[in-house]
């Protein structure tokens, strides 16, 4: 009889097949005919000079498989909750006495993308920090997202992910533990400290300055803003409008962009790049703001794994539950604002009820990729304001 709850370990193993496959499909990629003038437009979306640059690169330039390696340096497994497949690191500190952190990435985020947080969380004596700090690390890939997939059907979205992470926790011997994230990530861990806040220490999330899009939608608008303050919420609300198109339609056709995804390296790629360049830094380049191989391990990662059609089921799923994406809860919580603003705040948090608020001017919507140490530093001096 096959024993269900089993955890096993995992390695990463993408058959030279599959890469040829990738290969091929890029040398034959079939190209829109290009509108004079139009080469660096941004305006109607990624165009084409960028993305077919980039696609040139992962076709000829970009090593998967020192990229495997490196994954792969780091403890990986697999096990089953509630009929799905979990994959997950699961990076144990030397030091006895550290803390279980859960961290859960977002959209169109993947576990890898902590792969350089992995090291100073677990082990910060290594990286020049003390023994006080460390975690042991728990990063699992959503259902449907990386190699938590296939799907093994229908239903999975934010509370059945939430119960499926505390079992995952709970089958790892962690009784209490800390949870971190962002985007999907912030409601997974918010809902965390909501339905299960007698096992969680505290909640830290990271956001940026596209919170502000929320405003008089989904969170009141403060009736003190002035002029200017409500000028920086209209220009969110402004990107939002205009960048919002992938979120509308995954949210009620996913299975047509599906196919897309699933057939297309080159629409995968714009697909994931497009969103690199809208919500990274943007005092920087995309590229400036986060290394191109590491962009493009992300993205092969959700071709090999055929996760955009079921990352868009997740969020299809999500938007169709009954379950919002905020919960109150009376555990601990910190918040990490990157690219912020003072008024992203007083939108948010208003009455100051969030115990501990970091804001940073640097960074965006994958900080865990763009800066790092500014996030790993966060998330070491708000548990440290706890009892653990």
């Amino acid at each position: 009889m096959t024993n269900t709850q089993e955890i096993r370990p995992f390695q990463i193993a993408i058959d030279e097949a599959e890469l040829a496959d990738l290969k091929f499909r890029l040398e034959h990629t079939r190209r829109p005919r290009p509108v004079p003038g139009d080469a660096d437009d941004w305006s109607r979306g990624i165009p084409g000079g960028y993305l077919y640059d980039l696609a040139e690169y992962w076709r000829t330039s970009y090593d998967w498989r020192k990229a495997e390696q490196e994954l792969n340096r780091f403890p990986q497994y697999t096990t089953e909750i509630d009929g799905q497949v979990i994959h997950f690191f699961h990076v144990r500190s030397p030091e006895p006495d550290a803390t279980p952190l859960l961290i859960t990435h977002g959209y169109p985020g993947s576990a890898v993308e902590f792969l350089h947080l992995l090291g100073p969380l677990s082990d910060p004596v290594a990286h020049g920090g003390q023994a006080a700090d460390a975690f042991h690390v728990v990063v699992p890939s959503l259902p449907g997202f990386g190699f938590s997939t296939p799907l093994s059907g229908g239903g999975w979205e934010l509370g059945r992910t939430t119960a499926a992470f505390a079992e995952l926790m709970t089958r790892l011997g962690y009784e209490r533990f800390a949870a971190q994230g962002g985007d999907i990530g912030a409601g997974i861990t918010g809902h965390l400290g909501a339905t299960v806040p007698d096992r969680v220490i505290g909640t830290h999330i990271n956001s940026d300055r596209g919170t502000l899009a929320l405003a008089g939608e989904f969170v009141p608008l403060p009736d003190d803003l002035d002029e200017q303050d409500l000028a920086v919420v209209q220009e969110a609300k402004a990107a939002w409008q205009a960048g919002r198109g992938y979120l509308d339609l995954q949210n009620h056709t996913p299975d047509t962009i599906a196919a897309a995804l699933t057939d297309s390296p080159v629409a995968q790629l714009a697909w994931i790049a497009e969103k690199f360049q809208l919500w990274t830094d943007p005092a920087k380049s995309p590229e400036e703001s986060v290394d191109r191989d590491q962009l493009l391990t992300l993205v092969s990662i959700y071709w090999f794994c055929r996760a955009g059609a079921s990352a868009a089921r997740f969020l299809y799923e999500a938007a169709h539950s009954d379950l919002g994406w905020g919960a109150k809860s009376s555990v601990p919580a910190g918040w990490a604002v990157f690219n912020s603003s003072p008024v992203v705040r007083r939108v948010a948090d208003p009455e100051r009820q969030i115990g501990y608020w970091s804001d940073f001017t640097e960074g965006g919507h994958f900080p865990a990729m763009e800066c790092g140490d500014l996030l790993v530093e966060d998330v070491r001096a708000f548990f440290r304001t706890l009892a653990r």
